[in-house]
């Protein structure tokens, strides 16, 4: 019988820090050591676009934010650690859910409209 999935993602956008640990990344380590679960986790460099970085500074973070997990303890050897941006078909897949959702489903979810304010 195949394990549950587990996939989570941390924008490159700065150094991990402590909240990021607390509240993702020890989680993410204790779950992977576990053996109960295929751990994929993601630098999701897409979701930084957004954000006010030249395209070298945003390389010098994906880098950076893959090191940092290494060194919190995200193993290689059990768990998958992927860029967003390396794996076309999460793009692909993406514009898929794109055209499936409707306007007012976005509308309703707090993180739509969290952003759809800045």
């Amino acid at each position: 019988m195949s394990k549950p999935i587990l996939f989570s993602g941390i924008q490159p956008t700065g150094n991990l820090h402590i909240g990021n640990y607390l509240g993702a990344v020890k989680n993410w380590v204790t779950l992977q050591n576990s053996g109960e679960y295929d751990c994929f986790f993601s630098v999701v460099d897409y979701h930084s676009l957004t954000g006010n970085m030249t395209a070298e500074e945003r390389r010098e973070q994906i880098t950076r934010t893959v090191i940092e997990l290494l060194a919190a303890g995200i193993d290689p050897e059990k768990s998958t650690l992927f860029v967003q941006s390396h794996v076309p078909e999460h793009t692909e897949l993406a514009w898929i859910f794109n055209s499936l959702t409707p306007m007012a489903e976005l509308e309703r979810m707090t993180q739509y409209k969290d952003k759809s304010t800045q």
